[in-house]
């Protein structure tokens, strides 16, 4: 399985504007700057994040985005599926219909073995992600980097050259 870069840029911006201080909107340009990212390419993904619920969006020159609940509440799942969706990463196409071996579509009356297995392991990863919240993400930050992290969003001097 392969995810958009989308995902990752989701997970990280959505865990920087957690850092952010009470009431400090963190600019589109700011975390497109903090990552080196295009910041065109990044909206439509911060767009995502705004109509699913993760983030709210303030427009103007003191606009940007915060987290639209409490960081705890707030899941790796539902990043991801703000950005790529809600289907399953695995869709069965009955090929055991098909070819020289078709099984009979009566013989056919249940998933076949591929389909629960992946379905299994789909609800498995889905479950992780569901357990891990954006205030996890924050905490596996280094808390010199979180510290660092802050300074930038308030405008306060960082020490970096």
């Amino acid at each position: 399985m392969k995810l958009s870069q989308g995902v990752e840029w989701g997970l990280h911006c959505t865990a920087l504007v957690a850092q952010a201080p009470d009431g400090i909107a963190v600019s589109r340009r700011l975390l497109s700057e903090h990552y080196g990212l295009p910041e065109a390419y990044l909206a439509k993904h911060l767009q995502a994040l705004v109509r699913a619920g993760v983030l709210t969006a303030t427009p103007g020159p003191r606009g940007g985005f915060r987290l639209a609940r409490p960081d705890e509440q707030i899941t790796a799942l539902e990043i991801l599926e703000a950005i790529e969706g809600t289907a399953p990463a695995f869709l069965c196409q009955e090929i055991r219909q098909r070819g020289t071996g078709a099984v009979p579509p009566e013989d056919c009356t249940r998933p076949c073995g591929v389909s629960v297995v992946m379905a299994k392991a789909d609800e498995a990863w889905r479950g992780s992600l569901a357990s891990v919240t954006v205030a996890d993400l924050v905490a596996l930050v280094p808390s010199h980097t979180r510290k660092r992290n802050r300074a930038r969003l308030t405008g306060e001097p960082t020490g970096d050259r």
